[in-house]
């Protein structure tokens, strides 16, 4: 049943994948728009986003910043339609630059392992089929609490051009992670995805403290494999999409034995990237649910729930 309703969804994302951008982006830009009409959820949580970590602003300065983020969020999702539905040769052809694949293709002849630290800045799943063309590598992810999100996912994201292998965030699939790397294999992570209450550091993120993953700088300490940066940048314009891809070298000490100070590198790294064009970072996340034990901070999205 599961995969009856995710087919019929690929179907459906499809359909409305074929036509045309402009099209798309007036949707995209009316959905926007609709979300600050009916401050839906996407838009209280960008906007909380920006009173956190963006003093330097007024009130009229954060909403015209909300409404360039969510016009960038609702034309990522439209984007993501089509290079789900694509070919990914197509899909590539909207990459018309490339920056620091010498680093990529050197941390690929290192018999260490490449870790890759994908951001969620711009669109993470062109990256996705930019890096299957690249090598075969493991992608971890944490599975949707929808099992039939889940389905569609395995059904958009399965084996692009053979190469992605999708593994669950558990302690089984970790360990296969670790294999990989140690075999001087590549494993991609989303480093900025807060993790539960007790699996995580607490480290800077735009000047506030953000429950941070441990899991990559172990990962990058117990096998000794290279960390870079990789994200695809959306480019200027109204036209179709066209994107740049961007690989930089991670933060030194994100490997530290002393995990603060690694997490810490980790986070600037992902400020680092988010800083490239505030806009097209993931701001209707709630980055910063989880507070340090004894601070007295509660939870900064707790009003927005309703």
């Amino acid at each position: 049943m599961n995969h009856l309703a995710a087919t019929l969804l690929y179907a459906l994302a499809w359909v409305v994948a074929r036509l045309p951008w402009g099209v798309l982006r007036w949707l995209a830009d009316g959905l926007a728009w609709l979300w600050r009409r009916i401050d839906a959820r996407e838009a209280r949580v960008a906007r909380r986003n920006l009173e956190l970590i963006r003093p330097d602003l007024d009130a009229q300065g954060r909403e015209r910043l909300l409404r360039v983020i969510l016009r960038t969020t609702t034309r990522q999702a439209f984007e993501t339609l089509r290079l789900w539905t694509r070919p990914s040769a197509r899909n590539l052809a909207d990459i018309v630059q490339i920056h620091g694949e010498d680093l990529f293709d050197a941390a690929l002849a290192d018999p260490r392992g490449l870790i890759v630290a994908a951001p969620h800045m711009g669109n993470w799943e062109l990256l996705n089929q930019w890096l299957a063309k690249k090598t075969p590598l493991a992608i971890l992810y944490r599975s949707p609490e929808s099992a039939i999100g889940e389905a569609f996912l395995r059904h958009v994201r399965a084996n692009v051009d053979g190469a992605v292998e999708q593994v669950r965030a558990e302690a089984s699939g970790v360990r296969s992670l670790l294999k990989r790397l140690q075999k001087g294999g590549v494993v991609g992570i989303l480093p900025d995805q807060q993790p539960k209450a007790g699996e995580g550091e607490f480290a800077p993120f735009f000047g506030k403290p953000a429950l941070t993953m441990t899991l990559l700088s172990r990962l990058a300490q117990r096998s000794h494999a290279q960390v870079l940066f990789c994200w695809c940048q959306r480019l200027p314009g109204n036209g179709a999409p066209r994107f740049a891809l961007h690989v930089v070298p991670a933060p030194a000490g994100i490997a530290d034995a002393d995990i603060v100070q690694a997490v810490a590198a980790l986070n600037a790294g992902v400020e680092a990237v988010a800083r490239r064009d505030f806009s097209q970072y993931q701001w209707t996340y709630k980055r910063y649910s989880l507070r340090p034990e004894g601070s007295g901070e509660e939870n900064p999205y707790w009003d927005l729930y309703r």
